[in-house]
């Protein structure tokens, strides 16, 4: 009989407890099968699948992949072979369903029917482990997406059966024993983005346990434990609990704080007694959540009883006679308060950082998210996952939640919330749409931002008048690297670090970091220099540590300095207080140390350049100066326009001959101008429909220009200078020139 061998996979996020089993085209022609047949698939025993086609990617790889639920019935764990062959499924005539022993439901009145519609033309064997998704107008409610294990008892005839309109499908509610493990539990399908990961903490996990004879032979001792580390919400606790599902260990949990106790030596005792009783049901794998609360480092911490607990966790993991059959996991998302002595081989001997997933990783986890959801057309995941940088797995899940909502929201209004039952022709009409998303997407913010985070602001380069040699250099710097960095690699350079913007006050320079915030839909990280530094000894470098940290998690991310010689001002001035000079030390080291930040980018805007500290103007970090100088006649009127596009202007006002006579005015002035004139439009009637020419020859005596003749050869001299790299030829008396400028 035609049969081959193949290795076993994970199922697609959108497979999961749908009984399928995907080969590629090769198999399927070699087993003479065609997809919708029905495969038998023998491992430790032996279950059934429908058969469809693999995406192009597996195509000649020699696996199938399969979901949890199927993998159970097989009896395989991912990585181990099976046997598959075409299988002659007879039609059934009766199914007995019934919940594994741990689950009580209680079946509603439709519920046979409801299940037999979720389950028809399904294969299915006795002993079989039949998923049941569960939905909002379901008999027997979990949470929706989530499947519900049912047991297939009994099947007539025996042998691979076929659902089919005829079949009489009969619920049990007493539960059947022997399923402990009936696949109600988290399997790899439902963890998305983290396929490297997966593997290596299976490496560690799994084949310990399975195949303990392989280390013996390699005379080497298995490994003891794994600390997950990474940013909240990017899945440390959900991949623990899968792999304990999947390898069948028994798992035992330790929430940090729940062992601490006020009675001396009884925190030890409960650690003592959970690793006592794992090793009498080994294999087993013990899950520390929280590691860093109960071991911090122990000469940070007051309380003697934190120390003897980490003392008492180090003794337990060194005297772990049982190696291999128990294995300890521990997540925590502050590594570096972990006591350093955990962090070596032989206790936790590997570390696996689960980081902020990638775009594939993104559309992985909304696959996983959406699959229970009736999504509308319009609805693109590959756009989805590019809009949500930054977005980790609990923040995807928050995302789907809120869109969900914001459709229920919809449908409110037809619903009479007094009635116990909604119309189902109601409910088979909802849908998830874009717009929803799109909507969800304002609200739900990336969790590692949320201390740090500025909107991405709305203003985009229209907003910005003139400036167009500016514009142009910072799209260089920026925009390029961050969404087209093929340009780069293709040239053989790397991009630039940072973008220094400097000129008089009010030309834009702010404007045009917002502008390019938004337009390259990178995150935005907004620092004003004042507001860092701090009284206290090191807060000040922390604050910037952190602020860089941060950028790195969510990256692509700008951030922006505003105010940069406030916070970085020349070392060597500074009077008695070295505050300054810490933190100018500190933005060296990050910027240099930025090799490793991928994509993030550096803005910083400054109107008193000659403050800066010169260290930082150097390649490799403020790599561009990029002076915002006044506006040209041309910019002016760019700016007067954009400034009144909402103001009902009379068929007199030119706004070409204000741009004209108004050299000198900067970007901030001519706002002031056109708010001067619709003031004064109003003053002189309330009533007023319209703003005329006068109006604004009137605003034009009360708005100062901000650009003198001093100030523009103040900052012409620092170009030049900037252009011939030194800074040393700053005279003092331009210096002075300079500050003539700011009184």
């Amino acid at each position: 009989m035609n049969e081959v061998q193949l290795e076993v996979a994970k199922a697609y996020p959108n497979d999961s407890g749908r009984g399928i089993a995907r080969l590629d085209p090769d198999t399927l022609l070699h087993l003479k099968l065609s997809p919708g047949d029905i495969i038998e698939i023998e491992g430790g025993k032996t279950t059934a699948a429908k058969v469809w086609r693999a995406d192009r990617q597996d195509w000649n790889t020699d696996t199938v992949r399969i979901d949890g639920f199927t993998r159970q019935n097989a009896d395989v764990g991912i990585g181990e072979r099976v046997t598959i062959r075409k299988a002659e499924a007879t039609k059934a005539d009766k199914l007995v369903l019934a919940p594994p022993e741990e689950a009580s439901v209680q079946f509603g009145s439709d519920a046979a029917g409801m299940v037999k519609r979720q389950i028809l033309k399904r294969p299915v064997v006795e002993r079989d482990i039949v998923p049941v998704m569960s939905s909002t107008n379901h008999p027997f409610m979990r949470s929706p997406g989530q499947a519900i294990p049912l047991i297939a008892v009994e099947t007539k005839p025996e042998g691979v059966v076929l659902v089919t309109e005829d079949t009489d499908v009969e619920l049990r509610e007493e539960p059947i024993s022997g399923f402990e493990k009936a696949g109600g539990g988290i399997t790899y399908e439902d963890i998305g983005g983290l396929t490297n990961e997966i593997q290596r903490v299976r490496e560690m996990v799994e084949l310990p346990m399975k195949h303990p004879q392989i280390f013996k032979k390699l005379g080497i001792e298995p490994p003891q434990g794994v600390l997950l580390h990474g940013p909240p919400g990017t899945g440390k606790t959900l991949l623990a609990r899968a792999v304990a599902n999947e390898t069948s260990a028994s798992f035992f949990s330790i929430a940090g704080p729940e062992i601490i106790s006020k009675y001396y030596g009884e925190s030890e005792q409960q650690l003592r007694e959970i690793f006592e009783d794992a090793k009498e049901e080994s294999p087993s794998i013990i899950f520390i959540d929280e590691l860093d609360s109960i071991a911090p480092k122990r000469e940070d911490v007051t309380g003697e009883v934190e120390r003897r607990v980490v003392a008492q966790l180090l003794t337990m993991m060194d005297g772990l006679e049982a190696r291999g059959q128990v294995i300890v996991i521990a997540a925590t998302n502050r590594v570096d308060s972990v006591d350093p002595a955990l962090r070596r081989p032989g206790r936790f001997d590997r570390e696996i950082e689960i980081g902020v997933p990638d775009e594939e990783g993104r559309k992985e986890i909304l696959q996983i998210h959406t699959r229970g959801m009736p999504l509308s057309d319009d609805v693109d995941l590959d756009d989805l996952a590019d809009d949500t940088h930054g977005f980790v797995g609990a923040d995807i899940e928050a995302l789907t939640k809120e869109a969900a909502m914001k459709a229920l929201r919809r449908y409110l209004p037809e619903i009479d919330l007094d009635r116990e039952d909604i119309p189902p022709s109601l409910i088979d009409r909802m849908v998830v749409k874009n717009d929803d998303f799109g909507g969800a997407l304002g609200e739900v913010e990336p969790s590692a931002m949320r201390e740090v985070l500025v909107e991405i602001p709305k203003v985009t380069w229209n907003d910005v008048g003139g400036l167009e040699g500016p514009k142009q250099k910072v799209q260089e710097s920026v925009e390029w690297p961050l969404t087209t960095p093929e340009k780069f690699q293709r040239m053989g350079i790397e991009a630039p670090k940072g973008v220094l913007l400097y000129g008089p006050p009010g030309t834009g320079k702010t404007l045009i970091a917002k502008a390019v915030a938004n337009e390259t839909n990178a995150n935005f990280i907004s620092v004003r220099g004042p507001q860092l530094l701090s009284k206290w000894v090191g807060e000040s470098e922390k604050a910037i540590r952190q602020t860089f940290r941060k950028a790195r998690q969510v990256s692509p991310t700008i951030i922006f300095f505003d105010e940069l010689d406030a916070l970085a001002p020349a070392r060597g001035n500074d009077m008695g207080n070295n505050v300054s000079e810490r933190v100018v030390n500190q933005l060296l080291t990050e910027l240099d140390g930025l090799e490793d930040a991928g994509n993030v980018m550096v803005i910083a805007a400054t109107n008193r350049p000659d403050m800066i500290d010169p260290a930082l103007i150097r390649s490799g970090r403020f790599d561009r100066l990029v002076l915002i100088g006044q506006p040209e006649e041309e910019g002016r009127e760019q700016i007067l326009d954009i400034h009144t596009q909402q103001s009902p202007l009379a068929p007199d006002v030119s706004l070409r001959e204000i741009a004209e006579i108004t050299d000198g005015y900067v970007g901030s002035d001519l706002e002031s101008i056109c708010r001067e004139a619709a003031i004064e439009a109003l003053r002189e009637d309330s009533d007023a429909e319209e703003i005329e020419m006068r109006h604004f020859r009137k605003a034009m005596e009360s708005v100062r220009p901000t650009i003198t003749e001093e100030l523009m050869r103040y900052y012409e001299d620092i170009q030049d200078q900037f252009k011939g790299g030194s800074r040393e030829g700053l005279s003092p008396d331009t210096r002075d020139g300079g500050r003539i400028g700011f009184q």
